[in-house]
């Protein structure tokens, strides 16, 4: 006895086309909801299309280091701008290498653009240094009033939760005496303790020690910090330039308001594992708090032991950053694990410090070599160029589908919508998600992609039409092509999406959008064909006008030259067969 043979909707799904409807009409319509109800309904857009600012950055040489300039160094600045920028929630901003010692920054225009442009060239060089004597920030003539050992100049800032604020615990300004005598005694001591370096000690060097005698250098460190001018912004900027970090130096307050005689750097930036910005609620101040590595946590705990047993302002530690104090708390204890860093701080400037903390410092300084505006003007024209040949090819692609396949062209055209539907929200979804801008190449790959979805529906159509020139009628013909269409429509699928990923992978910049978009929609037309043509075209032959085989549904018999129905040759053997049986 024959096994029962099971029901049509068994297998593919005849029986049930609705249930895919019903999924991927519900995922259009919670995408479309998503996108409304987030306020973002157009796709965020890259600075070809949408306009921003261009930075050359270049890199400058530094004293003694003149092989700093490297391809190495290099790459590692271009991965920390990078990581800067998009830290900051800025899409689709470009960063890379132009020649040996140029990086171009392509900011596009949006939210945090300008705050992306003030990191870009941020070094981010911290160091923690000892106070050895601090004054106002104007010059200071020989023999005029100067500051004494113990000024205590204007700090901003506290070390941690536990250290005393040094404008609390300190508000006398500096006193009169002879600066020639204090200041020498100053340069002198910090000289003294650059000879015997602390195991501590934040940089460790390789390079020989200062040829000059300590005499030549205390005269020219003497000199330099009672003619500096911090009130002077160029000045300000120009204090620490070329000195290492285990040598002592002169720096200014961010202000400009004061000025300090530091000793050799005892922490770095380096020992800085994480680094945030926090709202202090019982102080109603921004402030950036930083958690240190091991190593880095036993370098600050030995610098705040000995600076805790000092005096004013010799317990003060100055947090450096590009060779300006932002902060110079005293120390009343030892401390260790975390630091803060609090002050005159708006959220801005606290999220913004923090963010260039925590991806580190760049390993050479640059200046801004030219800063140029990119209009949308150009890209619009390109895009709009682009659209209307998309336009025509998808006209011309509809003219030959209705030409060609008549009423399947309906169905054609019905997934294309679907698909482009899905495209579209997602792009506008994934703008706010993951920082997606849509730029001129991603716009290419929405368009190759049509011919790829096209491509899918023509290969599932001659499948129907080949069961049908073999004389199946539609139903039949329908289920049958859909397993030997499907393998290979997933085969041309994988390998474009094979192609697209590897493209990704290899590439930078803009082409990497087009990347992107090419391997997301491909991934789109293996849903719809699976969700929305498949189920359609089973719905569609249960009608009169496709299953009927209309002239015009494109699935006419006789137009496809089918052979005489397999029903009809199994009856006319069957009559031939019964008079040999009787």
């Amino acid at each position: 006895m024959a096994a029962p043979k099971k029901g049509r909707g068994s297998s593919g799904g005849q029986g049930r086309p609705g249930r895919a409807l019903a999924l991927i009409l519900i995922a259009m319509v919670a995408l479309t909801g998503g996108m409304f109800l987030s306020g973002h309904t157009t796709p965020r857009l890259g600075i070809d299309l949408a306009g921003g600012t261009s930075i050359t950055l270049k890199a400058k040489s530094q004293p003694g280091k003149p092989e700093a300039i490297n391809e190495t160094n290099m790459n590692t600045a271009v991965s920390i701008i990078e990581r800067r920028v998009n830290g900051l929630g800025v899409s689709e901003a470009e960063v890379q290498t132009q020649g040996a010692s140029n990086i171009i920054v392509n900011i596009p225009k949006g939210t945090n653009s300008a705050q992306a442009r003030e990191q870009v060239g941020t070094t981010a060089q911290l160091y923690f240094r000892p106070v050895l004597t601090v004054a106002g920030g104007a010059p200071t003539p020989e023999g005029s009033a100067s500051p004494s050992a113990t000024g205590s100049g204007k700090p901003s800032a506290t070390p941690s939760a536990k250290a005393s604020d040094p404008e609390t615990a300190s508000d006398s300004k500096a006193t009169p005496s002879d600066g020639a005598t204090t200041q020498g005694r100053a340069v002198t001591d910090a000289l003294k303790k650059d000879a015997t370096p602390t195991p501590s000690g934040a940089a460790e060097s390789d390079a020989p020690a200062a040829t000059e005698t300590p005499d030549a250098a205390t005269a020219a460190l003497q000199k330099k910090f009672t003619e500096l001018d911090c009130t002077d912004k160029a000045a300000r900027a120009a204090a620490g330039d070329g000195v290492k970090p285990e040598d002592p130096t002169v720096a200014c307050s961010s202000e400009g308001d004061a000025k300090y005689l530091l000793g050799p750097a005892e922490v770095s930036g380096t020992d800085v594992d994480d680094a945030k910005a926090q709202f202090d609620q019982q102080r109603g101040i921004w402030l950036v708090s930083m958690e240190f590595t091991d190593k880095g946590s036993k370098k600050f705990q030995t610098i705040t032991k000995k600076l805790s047993t000092q005096q004013s302002p010799a317990n003060q530690f100055a947090i450096s950053l590009d060779g300006e104090v932002v902060s110079a708390p005293q120390v009343n204890e030892t401390l260790s694990g975390s630091a803060e860093i609090s002050g005159s701080f708006t959220q801005q400037s606290a999220e913004d410090l923090a963010n260039v903390l925590s991806y580190g410092a760049l390993p050479l300084s640059f200046s801004e070599d030219t800063v140029t505006t990119v209009t949308a003007a150009l890209g619009g024209e390109q895009l709009e160029a682009g659209l209307i040949a998309g336009a025509i090819g998808l006209a011309l692609v509809v003219i030959y589908l209705v030409a060609y396949y008549r009423g399947l062209a309906l169905i054609a055209l019905l997934s294309l919508v679907a698909s482009g539907i899905l495209t579209y929200t997602i792009m506008a979804l994934l703008g706010p998600a993951i920082g997606f801008a849509l730029n001129l190449p991603a716009v290419c790959g929405a368009i190759v992609a049509i011919g790829i979805t096209a491509d899918s529906f023509i290969v599932y159509f001659e499948r129907i039409r080949d069961e049908i020139r073999e004389g199946r009628t539609l139903r039949p013909a329908v289920e049958r092509a859909w397993p030997r269409a499907r393998r290979t429509i997933l085969v041309s699928d994988f390998v474009s999406f094979l192609a697209a990923a590897v493209l990704f992978l290899v590439t930078v910049g803009k082409v990497q959008g087009f990347a992107f978009t090419l391997g997301l929609t491909t991934l789109l037309d293996v849903v719809v064909v699976f969700l929305f043509t498949k189920p359609v075209m089973t719905l569609m032959a249960r009608t009169k006008f496709f299953g009927g085989g209309h002239p015009w549904s494109g699935l006419d018999p006789k137009r496809l030259g089918a052979k005489p129905p397999l029903r009809r040759s199994r009856r006319v053997n069957a009559r031939t067969d019964h008079p040999k049986e009787a």
